[in-house]
């Protein structure tokens, strides 16, 4: 056999096809349709908030600093995960897709990581929702508290194990801000670590970080999460106690 063997280079792969799909349950195509609805729902309004979804090494994320609800497939991020041990130089993520757009990577991101590296997470969403706001606001210490609610039912253990029972009291820890984003990485990784049994965590004054197996999952914790912030609220401003057994 001869030696000089002629070596074929592999085509490289077009990175837009990562988010061209006709499936509408493609990530790219859902994060689009999923920001529209949660900017109409108030949690995505003035280009904050974001969402993530993995699907096993790949995972999707919606752009920063743009109109969620204007969101299209082609303006989607896809990473690899885990991430290399030594990414690139010039960025501290590497990227399987970027768009061409000049658009920014989601500040969530390395937030992001967090629910896939301590929780095995699916999907992560933020919310900038003025309930989750004022829930850190009426809550002063760190944590969100609230028991003998119906929707606790619809909140899963640490976000991807077994379903809350009306009896169990749902507890939320909460972070303080940050100016950057991205700074609250290690300050929530903290209290996923403090608090494992959580499903989210909340930052003061800014929003809400919930997770799941799956993005339906985490679309689901995150609707049950706001309507118990919500009516936690007003059972406070009107004098009544969230914890039933409170004295």
């Amino acid at each position: 056999m001869s030696a000089n063997l002629e070596v074929i280079p592999t085509p490289r792969r077009d990175p837009d096809t990562l988010v061209l799909s006709e499936d509408p349950l493609h990530p790219a195509n859902l994060i689009p349709e999923l920001c529209q609805a949660f900017y109409h729902l108030g949690w995505v309004t003035g280009t904050g908030g974001g969402i993530c979804i993995r699907q096993g090494e790949i995972v999707y994320i919606a752009p920063s600093g743009v109109q969620k609800e204007r969101i299209k497939p082609a303006d989607i991020f896809v990473l690899p995960y885990p991430q290399p041990q030594q990414p690139s130089p010039h960025t501290d993520r590497v990227f399987l897709r970027r768009p061409c757009n000049g658009l920014k990577e989601s500040a969530c991101t390395p937030l992001f990581w967090n629910s896939f590296e301590l929780r095995d997470a699916g999907s992560c969403i933020h919310t900038h929702s003025q309930h989750a706001v004022m829930a850190t606001l009426l809550w002063p210490g760190e944590v969100f508290t609230i028991s003998h609610q119906e929707m606790i039912k619809g909140v899963r253990i640490a976000g991807t194990g077994p379903a809350l029972s009306y009896l169990d009291t749902l507890v939320i820890p909460i972070i303080e801000n940050t100016p950057n984003e991205e700074d609250l990485k290690d300050s929530m990784a903290e209290a996923m670590v403090k608090y494992p049994n959580a499903a989210g965590v909340l930052v003061r004054r800014h929003g809400v970080y919930v997770w799941g197996t799956d993005w339906e999952k985490a679309k689901t914790q995150t609707e049950c999460l706001d309507y118990l912030f919500e009516i936690s609220v007003k059972m406070k401003l009107a004098g009544l106690p969230t914890l039933l057994n409170e004295q």
